[in-house]
């Protein structure tokens, strides 16, 4: 039996909790849970970034043009 997708991706997910955290704050710099809410959604990016690198290099020169890397 194969994993359940999530509805909503994590880096979605990631930056709506980044982006409510800042609407009610004063002092973003301070605080610990913002903090590491910006590091999980840094590493998502690294994460998607990386793969679309992958996936382009595996297509060599003739399918780097054919097939677009999804976001």
């Amino acid at each position: 039996m194969a994993k359940k997708r999530a509805a909503e991706p994590d880096e979605a997910s990631l930056k709506k909790k980044v982006a409510a955290k800042l609407t009610d704050h004063g002092n973003p710099e301070g605080d610990a849970a913002l903090r590491s809410l910006r590091k999980r959604l840094k590493r998502e990016q690294r994460k998607r970034r990386a793969l679309a690198q992958r996936k382009k290099r595996a297509a060599g020169s003739k399918g780097a043009a054919a097939t677009p890397v999804s976001a």
